[in-house]
């Protein structure tokens, strides 16, 4: 599956940000071929269970020029990358404490170009600053991760929703949100066509978890 089910969903990307798309492939399987950064059935299918997937946030969300997104634990560079080519105006800090992925993202974000995007390699609980709105994906269970990003949201908005927590997530969340009861749960099949979106969701989670 090649980057046009981007162009179908996104269709009024810059020919700059086609590009970037476009580029992806290439990047990832150079990367692949040294080191497993998504796995071998994955690669394949690179636009649709990683480029799309990630998208899926900003189906939920569009993020305003010169606000500040922190995706923590991005692995790959997922969901950041795709989400930084989207909107070249936000800055994204990419946050992971394996070093080998963060030189692979490194590596993705100068071949791409960009330049509204930080690689950083350590923990979350070690970075300073706060962010509009913090992304990940399912790296893991939404107590623990909130834990992890205590005091890393700004108070103030500049979204019309509150800032918050954007999550992919897939199954059933029952009882991982059960004490979030300001949760709010969105599928991604209302979004994105294929078997591969029937379970996956983004979980987003205002500033104040509880009440």
């Amino acid at each position: 599956m090649d980057s046009g089910i981007i162009f179908q969903y996104f269709p009024d990307l810059s020919e700059v940000q086609k590009q970037q798309f476009n580029a992806l492939e290439t990047l990832y399987q150079d990367w692949n071929r040294k080191i497993n950064v998504v796995s071998r059935k994955d690669i394949d299918e690179l636009y649709l269970r990683h480029v799309l997937h990630s998208l899926g946030i900003a189906k939920i969300q569009q993020f305003n020029e010169g606000s500040e997104i922190l995706d923590v634990g991005t692995g790959g560079g997922f969901p950041g990358i795709p989400l930084a080519i989207l909107y070249p105006e936000t800055h994204f800090t990419l946050v992971d404490a394996i070093g080998k992925k963060i030189k692979v993202v490194q590596d993705v974000i100068d071949g791409l170009g960009l330049t509204n995007v930080k690689a950083i390699h350590g923990r979350v609980e070690d970075l300073d600053g706060q962010f509009d709105f913090i992304v990940s994906r399912a790296v893991a269970a939404m107590p623990t991760f909130t834990r992890w990003t205590k005091g890393k949201i700004k108070k103030e908005s500049s979204h019309e929703r509150r800032n918050g927590i954007l999550y992919l997530k897939g199954g059933d969340l029952t009882e991982e949100l059960k004490d979030f009861s300001t949760a709010q749960i969105f599928d991604l099949s209302d979004y994105f066509f294929g078997e591969f979106f029937e379970t996956k969701k983004v979980v987003y989670l205002p500033r104040k978890f509880k009440g």
